[in-house]
């Protein structure tokens, strides 16, 4: 299998550099911001296109503004893709579930095996855990350098909890940056808190709060390479798909 990353020279392109060739794959080459990186771990290609043509998969984990058009790319010459980005806008995930249309997908917010299954865990607490009684809470913790709010994983948390409750998290409504004079909170809504600082991989809790007891799942990630082994891993079970959008509970069996 050859394998491409757009992002290479950053430090989860590099992970998964390394977890490509741990693989027992391929790596052909990637994109960068700094085509001229003598240190990347592989060549640097000009483009998308170009990264699509040498490879039988390409891994994505760059910014939410390339997302859509690198599934695009990918989706106009039949080329699997896995995307990590995070960040994206619902007209983002949009153009990526259409051009899933065309090619097989796998995008997840989180490639941890532990992530996915806290998401199934949650989405079943959510079922079984009455909005009228118990207050959905999430709070994450990331990094100084995160530059997006909540994280994306702390967004499928929260999707995971509407499921669970019949609906979605737009429908549910959201509550987040509380400061001043608020109100109360409201019934059913789910509620975001991000803490940025010193260099924390990835930290989530989900809480439930009745009156009468709370409930407190966490997730903490310790090492970025458990998201390039996840998405190395995506990448190899994408092989031979139909086209479509997966996620990691396709890649896990879970799906």
């Amino acid at each position: 299998m050859r394998i491409g990353i757009a992002g290479i020279a950053g430090r989860m392109g590099r992970l998964l550099a390394e977890e490509t060739l741990a693989a027992g794959a391929t790596l052909t080459g990637g994109l960068s911001r700094d085509a001229g990186r003598p240190d990347a771990p592989a060549p640097i290609l000009p483009d998308i296109a170009t990264l699509l043509a040498a490879s039988d998969v390409v891994i994505d984990f760059t910014h939410a503004s390339t997302a859509a058009a690198h599934a695009e790319a990918a989706a106009a010459v039949g080329k699997p893709f896995v995307l990590g980005s995070s960040g994206l806008s619902a007209e983002q995930e949009a153009a990526v579930a259409k051009a899933a249309e065309r090619t097989a997908i796998v995008y997840a917010a989180n490639f941890a095996p532990g992530v996915n299954l806290f998401l199934a865990i949650a989405e079943r607490m959510a079922a079984a855990l009455p909005p009228e009684q118990y207050d959905a809470e999430i709070v994450e913790m990331h990094h100084r350098q995160k530059v997006d709010a909540p994280s994306g994983t702390a967004v499928a948390l929260g999707r995971a909890v509407a499921r669970g409750r019949g609906t979605t998290l737009e429908a549910a409504g959201t509550e987040s940056g509380r400061d001043g004079h608020t109100g109360a909170r409201g019934t059913g809504t789910i509620g975001f808190a991000a803490l940025r600082g010193g260099q924390v991989v990835g930290e989530h809790t989900l809480l439930f709060a009745a009156g009468s007891e709370h409930i407190a799942l966490t997730h903490r990630s310790f090492d970025r390479r458990v998201y390039a082994t996840g998405a190395v891993r995506a990448a190899g079970w994408l092989q031979g798909r139909a086209p479509g959008l997966y996620d990691m509970k396709h890649v896990l069996g879970m799906g």
